[in-house]
């Protein structure tokens, strides 16, 4: 299963953020529960219109975008080249 299909973000709704198909719960929301402490069942309880396949899905994106994040493009792939795109990229 696809775990990445019960994503999408709409312009129009929460301004864009990531947001489970058919909802308004950004996956930050959900990623913000778990980081608070609250578990998958109680995220489900509260929300029944999630299930334990969507707050598995805000892992795994919040898990691809670590990885995006912490992968250097092709032509940074020195440090000088890295930091100059680091910079250049901020602006």
């Amino acid at each position: 299963m696809d775990l990445i299909s019960f994503i999408d973000g709409r312009p129009d709704v929460r301004g864009g953020k990531p947001c489970f198909v058919g909802t308004r719960i950004t996956v930050y929301d959900v990623l913000e529960y778990l980081a608070s402490g609250m578990t998958t069942d109680e995220i489900v309880a509260d929300f029944p219109e999630l299930t334990t396949d969507h707050v598995r899905a805000a892992l795994a994106f919040a898990a691809m975008r670590e990885h995006r994040l912490a992968t250097p493009a092709r032509s940074c792939s020195s440090i000088r080249t890295y930091r100059a795109c680091s910079l250049q990229a901020r602006r």
